[in-house]
């Protein structure tokens, strides 16, 4: 017999009353990633081995949501199924199974509980199948059950769901809790659904109170356990982060068993994403956040922070921040370094104490070592540029550039006035305004700088082409 098709609804439709904010809660950032876009991935992982052919995302009106996910290519098609008066979970599960085509079986799971793990939700599936039920819920066992539905059951099979609220003192003494996430057979619950009433303090269609209606339509309930974990929701922003710290463990977690030496776990944020090479080492306050990736070998921290950032093999990073930027293999950056976008480091290459570069492009074993601003500059490889440099950049209106070519220096307190050039092998005296191209091998000091005919060096000579007279 071959496995029916399977959908995911997901519960997104929450109005964000007790954060107290202007977006949907689902939409809050979690380790990078907002907490919707987290589930979502967790059934990209459920897909790779029990494919998913539709997710029906339940959302409250407007279009934040939909907004939030444009764009983003997922494996299974994502549908938006609008809640427009909200009455409950077992309402918005009605109405997101309206978005489901034709899956013989759905995933039903809360967007605000982004702990519960792919494993779990593939064995919801696999338990209900080979058991032959209508529906699998994950549970948990608490030894002091939070205000979460405990359950009731018969023989072995799940009977009931009672919420905190409503339960009597026995029922609160049962230690096994629902997680909110299940697996249906689709049939069996678009036909309980409607006969799901509202008699309960909060006045709402608990989705919880279908499991009643499956089992008095004769049907049988299984569970899987999870862990307790997996029951924690973002409902507020204390739980948010508190989730945050439970998320930002598993990563730091994968990332060890990976070959990554983190010194102190719990002073270390890594964002969901971001990719560390083996070997390499996290100290302490170190935050890696959205697209960073860092190569092997590397050194990083502490007290650091790397924003959409690319780092080499073998690059260290120190008492630094870098946002949008790329550091090449074996450079070194701080420590109290500032790169800010489009700033990019070649190999070997140094921006050391309190040097800021801005769109800067730094080439093989350049030294920019210490208090220093380079903006829209392309400094050559080997050149060193010595502390108190300015390149000025702006004249009011518009940004300039200044170019330096290889094996330059440039002396302390220069101020480079763009656009300006500087040619290979050339100098500037400590203290130099230059306001024009200063030439190969030439040295110009004072302010405006002037040049000097020799620095004791001899110049090759320049070859230049004869003149030859035309006939006539």
């Amino acid at each position: 017999m071959s496995k029916p098709k399977l959908a995911a609804v997901v519960l997104a439709a929450g109005q964000s009353k007790r954060f107290r904010g202007t977006s949907p809660k689902v939409l809050y950032p979690l380790c990078g990633r907002p907490t919707l876009v987290h589930v979502l991935e967790t059934l990209r992982e459920v897909h790779r081995t029990t494919p998913i052919k539709t997710v029906s995302i339940v959302v409250p009106p407007g279009k934040q949501v939909e907004a939030a996910l444009a764009g983003a290519k997922y494996p299974f098609a994502i549908a938006f199924a609008v809640q427009r008066n909200p009455q409950g979970t077992g309402d918005a599960a009605q109405v997101g199974l309206k978005k489901v085509g034709d899956a013989g079986e759905v995933l039903v799971l809360a967007a605000d509980m982004p702990l519960v793990r792919a494993s779990s939700m593939v064995a919801l599936v696999k338990t209900r199948r080979e058991a032959g039920a209508a529906g699998a819920l994950l549970t948990a066992d608490s030894p002091q059950p939070p205000a979460y539905g405990r359950i009731v059951r018969s023989e072995g099979w799940i009977t009931g769901i009672v919420e905190a609220r409503d339960a009597t003192p026995e029922q609160l003494a049962i230690r096994e809790i629902n997680l909110c996430t299940y697996a249906f057979d689709r049939a069996s619950l678009t036909k309980a659904l409607p006969r799901v009433g509202a008699n309960n303090a909060q006045k709402e269609r608990y989705l919880t109170d279908v499991v009643a209606e499956l089992v008095a339509a004769g049907h049988h309930l299984t569970g899987v356990q999870g862990d307790l974990e997996e029951v924690l929701g973002t409902n507020t922003r204390g739980e948010l982060a508190a989730v945050s710290r439970v998320m930002r463990g598993r990563i730091v977690d994968d990332l060890m068993a990976a070959g990554v030496t983190v010194v102190d776990p719990d002073t270390t944020y890594v964002d969901a994403g971001v990719v560390v090479g083996a070997d390499t080492i996290l100290r302490p306050n170190t935050y890696l956040e959205g697209a960073t990736k860092i190569g092997e070998g590397c050194d990083i921290g502490p007290t650091t922070r790397l924003v959409d950032t690319t780092v080499g093999d073998g690059a260290a990073v120190t008492f630094a921040v870098a946002r949008e930027a790329r550091i090449g293999p074996q450079a070194t950056v701080g420590p109290f370094a500032s790169l800010r976008p489009g700033t990019v480091l070649a190999r070997g290459a140094k921006a050391g104490t309190f040097a800021e570069m801005k769109n800067a492009r730094i080439g093989e074993d350049a030294k920019v070592p210490h208090f220093s601003y380079l903006g829209d500059v392309t400094v050559g490889r080997r050149s060193n540029i010595a502390a108190g440099t300015i390149t000025s950049n702006y004249d009011g209106t518009n940004k300039h550039e200044t170019k330096i070519g290889d094996d330059v220096f440039i002396g302390s307190d220069s101020i480079l006035v763009a656009p300006v050039r500087v040619g290979p092998g050339a100098y500037t005296g400590a203290g130099s305004v230059v306001t024009r191209d200063v030439g190969a091998g030439e040295l110009v000091y004072g302010v405006p700088a002037t040049p000097r005919k020799s620095r004791g060096r001899k110049k090759k000579p320049v070859k230049r082409p004869s003149k030859k007279k035309g006939k006539g």
